[in-house]
C-alpha cells in the first residue's frame, strides 16, 4: 500500500446535509492537502458515482455512509451515528435499511416544516427541498431556510431547543446500532462509532454499550473530532486501546454549515490500512 500522510474518513456533500456537491468535495480534498478522503453522507450512498467520476488524481477515495442509529436499551433511546466503510452498496439488507432511513428523513424534515408554517414561520417545503438538490433531506435544509427568512444566523443556532433542537423538535426512526453493526459487516463494511463521546450534542451511551458492540463486529471509535474534548478523546484512545478497537479522526466536513475544514483531524495511516484490510465490500479508489 502507497505511503499516505493526510486522512480524512468524515465528509458529506449535497447527497445528504453537506453544503459542496461530491465533485466539488473531492477537489476540495485535494486543495486541502489530503491523500485520502471519505464521502460519508447520511443514510444514503447517493453521492458515490459523482465523487467517483470527479476523482482527482493523486487521491483516494473511501465510499461510505454514516447510518443514523439508535441505542434502546436507554430510555428515552439514545442517538448515535455509526460510519460504514468500504461496504456493497447492493447487499440487499443494508440496502433496505439505508432506503428506510432517507423516506423517514424526508418525512420527518416534512413535519417539521408544517409545524413552523402553523406558527406562521415565512418558509415551504419547496424551499427546503431544493435547498437538498436532490440528495436526502435533512434539518440543515430546514436552517438554511431560516437563515433566508432572518430567523436564526447560523445553522447551530437553528438547531438551538427554542428552534429545531425542542419546539420543533420530530423524531426520526433510527436503525437498532447492534443490528446497524451486523448490517455493515454482513455487507462487507466496516463500521466505526462517530464521535461517541459527543456531550456537547446530548446524551452519549455508556463504556459498556461501546463493549457489547465491540463484540458484534464494531471495528473502531471515532476519537479525534471536533465535538471531542481532549479529556474525551484521551478517553476514547484508551478506551479502543482496551477493546482493540481502531482509532480513528475526521472533520465531519460539512461546507457552510460547519465551521471545521477538511482535514482538521486525521486518521493515522497505519489505522486506516486496517479498515482497508477489514473490508470486503468495495475497494478503496485511487
Amino acid at each position: 500500500m502507497a505511503a499516505v500522510t493526510r486522512i480524512d474518513l468524515h465528509c458529506h456533500s449535497t447527497a445528504s446535509d453537506g453544503t459542496l456537491t461530491p465533485a466539488e468535495l473531492v477537489r476540495a480534498g485535494v486543495a486541502a492537502g489530503l491523500d485520502v478522503m471519505a464521502i460519508t453522507d447520511h443514510d444514503t450512498t447517493g453521492g458515490w458515482a459523482e465523487a467517483e467520476a470527479a476523482r482527482p488524481e493523486g487521491l483516494r477515495l473511501v465510499r461510505g455512509a454514516e447510518p443514523s442509529c439508535r441505542w434502546f436499551g436507554s430510555q428515552p433511546a439514545i442517538p448515535l451515528h455509526l460510519l460504514a466503510y468500504l461496504f456493497d452498496p447492493a447487499e440487499p439488507v443494508l440496502a433496505a435499511e439505508l432506503a428506510r432511513l432517507r423516506e423517514d428523513r424526508e418525512q420527518r424534515a416534512e413535519k417539521i416544516v408544517e409545524k413552523l408554517r402553523a406558527d406562521g414561520v415565512p418558509i415551504t417545503w419547496g424551499e427546503v427541498h431544493g435547498y437538498a438538490a436532490g440528495g436526502s433531506v435533512g434539518r440543515p435544509h430546514i436552517a438554511q431556510a431560516l437563515i433566508r427568512a432572518g430567523l436564526v444566523r447560523t445553522t447551530d443556532e437553528a438547531f438551538a431547543s427554542s428552534w429545531l433542537g425542542s419546539r420543533y423538535f420530530v423524531p426520526k426512526s433510527d436503525l437498532d446500532v447492534f443490528a446497524a453493526v451486523r448490517a455493515v459487516r454482513a455487507a462487507g463494511g466496516v463500521p466505526v462509532f462517530a464521535h461517541p463521546r459527543a456531550t456537547k450534542r446530548g446524551r452519549v451511551v455508556p463504556d459498556a454499550l461501546i463493549a457489547d458492540l465491540a463484540d458484534e463486529g464494531l471495528f473502531g471509535l471515532e476519537a479525534d473530532h471536533e465535538d471531542h474534548t481532549p479529556a474525551e478523546r484521551a478517553q476514547m484512545r484508551a478506551l479502543a486501546d482496551r477493546l482493540g478497537l481502531v482509532v480513528t479522526g475526521s472533520s465531519d466536513f460539512h461546507g457552510t454549515h460547519k465551521t471545521v475544514e477538511l482535514g482538521a483531524f486525521t486518521t493515522a495511516p497505519e489505522a486506516f490500512e486496517k479498515v482497508v484490510s477489514a473490508a470486503t465490500g468495495v475497494p478503496v479508489l485511487g
